[in-house]
């Protein structure tokens, strides 16, 4: 019985000392908290009391001063940062459509039509090494022009389709037909014209049997309405191409009258594809 009191006693100490060490703890903060303040105040009204010295006065314009022109390239170095992102946003953006044109420049250069005409470099320069620095070099005077041939005269050719007018072209009218295929049509058909004309343009002295008899062909099937233009007809593609002349051939015929390629002069049981 007297340990159990002497233990409840014991306790009771235990938790009066542990309020009290509590309360401490609380107080200590609170008078340090306190004394921090005064100290603040103390601070201030000793910067106060400099700022009404001359010299401390002077000191702390030259401060102000120095403190906005701080303040000034602080907000030009905000506006240069801005620029410099929107800069990189827009470099960023051009790489991107840069990337984009180079992959369709390599598609292009991958996927050329057969049809384009290829491009050959010819050399008119000579080197230096090459001339014989002993020997004058010739220069010819400029002769008297001759006049071109027949053989040589320019014969007007179909243009190619381009994209965009094959996009252009309605559905229903082209169908399955892809833009190369209406093109090694178009290059057929000046096949075809090319060799008419070469013909027609032929001294007559020089032809032979089978040219001869093509050439009253061409002048019996030209008509007024055909003067001074280049055409042919069905016979010159079956005698000059290897095109067939049937449904798919009539379907991209009229595509190229759509397109403004060529026209149709009618007359004497024959159609006339003229070059337009």
């Amino acid at each position: 019985m007297l340990g159990m009191l002497r233990l409840q006693e014991a306790q009771t100490m235990s938790r009066n000392l542990s309020g009290f060490c509590f309360l401490t703890l609380c107080l200590d903060q609170i008078c340090f908290h306190i004394s921090e303040k005064i100290g603040n105040i103390k601070k201030s009204l000793s910067l106060r009391n400099c700022g009404q010295e001359p010299n401390s006065k002077t000191i702390l314009n030259k401060i102000g001063d120095e403190i906005l022109v701080i303040n000034e390239l602080l907000n030009k170095l905000e506006l240069e940062i801005q620029f410099q992102e929107q800069t990189t946003d827009s470099l960023k953006e051009l790489c991107a459509s840069l990337e984009e044109d180079y992959k369709d420049v390599e598609h292009l250069k991958e996927n050329i039509p057969p049809h384009l005409p290829q491009v050959t470099v010819t050399q008119n320069s000579v080197n230096v090494s090459d001339l014989d620095s002993e020997e004058p070099v010739k220069v010819e005077e400029p002769g008297v022009t001759k006049k071109p041939s027949k053989e040589q005269r320019n014969i007007k050719e179909m243009p190619f389709i381009t994209s965009e007018e094959f996009n252009g072209i309605p559905a229903y009218m082209k169908s399955r037909l892809t833009y190369c295929q209406i093109n090694d049509v178009i290059k057929e058909i000046n096949k075809a014209v090319v060799s008419k004309y070469k013909i027609l343009h032929q001294p007559k002295k020089s032809m032979s049997s089978v040219a001869r008899n093509l050439y009253h062909r061409f002048i019996d099937e030209e008509t007024k309405d055909t003067k001074g233009h280049y055409f042919v007809v069905e016979a010159d593609i079956k005698e000059f191409t290897a095109l067939k002349v049937d449904k798919r051939f009539h379907v991209i015929l009229n595509i190229l009258r759509h397109c403004r390629r060529l026209s149709e002069v009618r007359g004497g049981g024959l159609t006339r594809y003229v070059i337009t």
